[in-house]
This record gives structure tokens, sequence and C-alpha cells, in this order.
């Protein structure tokens, strides 16, 4: 899988507090394809990343370059999977859509069939949200990583979805980001350790 590399993936402007003006702060996950080790190994408690492991953390912190009124919270990626923390500010909202609402379609979409033909009309209308949706803001980062994996000629794939919890409130914020910091401490604990 070419050089490892040191994770050295910390957040440069590491947000510590909640901030209420906030429209929504989600804790995002997203696994590899059968969940197989394409982002590198942890050795003493330390991500070695993979040349695959190192386009999922640079092509994570460029979400913010391309997509409006977007803080990132804690991210770390593991062997085979990232958490991180998207934070959609009011201006990023479209003010007719809940977020509330907006976690809810995904959570619902996660326990439909994932065949073409089996989609509801919820779940085509939750895909097709505006440029700034959670929804299409995972959808460039996942795009991202995979075309420039292929390009370079490294194996890769993602798992189809991804999954989302919207964080509520100032102490399910902090107990997340430690989560994520602390994830690399606590890997064969993880529900992802292995694969599937």
């Amino acid at each position: 899988m070419g050089h490892k590399f040191k994770n050295k993936s910390r957040t440069s402007s590491r947000l510590q507090n909640w901030d209420y003006r906030w429209a929504a702060a989600y804790f995002i996950t997203i696994c590899t394809k059968e969940r197989l080790h394409y982002f590198g190994e942890l050795v003493d408690n330390k991500m070695q990343l993979s040349n695959v492991g190192l386009l999922a953390n640079v092509f994570w912190h460029e979400i913010k370059n391309h997509a409006k009124n977007i803080e990132l919270g804690e991210f770390v990626v593991m062997p085979n999977h990232v958490h991180g923390i998207l934070i959609l500010n009011d201006s990023n909202v479209d003010s007719n859509v809940d977020p509330i609402v907006v976690g809810t379609r995904h959570a619902l979409s996660l326990q439909q069939s994932e065949s073409e033909t089996a989609k509801t009309i919820g779940q085509n209308h939750y895909q097709n949200q505006g440029k700034n949706s959670v929804s299409s803001i995972v959808g460039s980062y996942k795009s991202a990583v995979t075309k420039h994996s292929n390009r370079l000629g490294f194996e890769f794939g993602w798992q189809s979805s991804f999954y989302d919890h919207i964080i509520r409130d100032a102490q399910s914020f902090e107990n997340i980001q430690n989560y994520i910091a602390n994830n690399p401490m606590k890997w064969e604990e993880d529900k992802f350790y292995g694969n599937e």
C-alpha cells in the first residue's frame, strides 16, 4: 500500500466549545468497503497512514474550501473508517429545511434497501437536497478520495452509505470531540475493529 506516514490530523483550529448559533453539528462516520484497512494501521496507538489514508485526511480538511459556511470539528482517520464533525452555520441551511428532519431522512434512508429499484420518494428527495446538505458534502468528499485514489493506481472503495448523528448540546459535542480524538488509543474496543 505504499509508504506509511504518521497521522498528524489534528484540526488546525480545533473547536472546544459548543456555539448555540450553529444551525446543526453532525458526527459523521464513513467506512471503507467491507471495512478493509485501506487507510493504514495503528502502531503504538498512533495511526500510520497509507497513501489512501493521506488522501482521506487531506480531502476532509479541503471540505471547508468547497462548501459554504462550514466549520470542521475533531477528525480522525482510522484503518477502515473516518470520524469527523461537520458544523453547518445558520446561513448554510435552507430556512425551509429543519436540520432535525434532514437527519431523520438520512436515518430512514439507511434503514431502507440500497437497491436502485427500491428507493422511496423520501430518499430521492434527501439525495437531491441542496449543494450544502450533509449528504452532498459527504458525497463530494467520498468522491474526491475515490477519484484520486484510482487516478494514482491505489485500490480503494467506500461503503455505499454513511452514518450521521445530530449533536444537540454542549455536553454531547465535548463527548464526541473527545471520543474522536481518543479513537486511536481505543482501537481494539472499536465496533469497526477488524473487517466484517
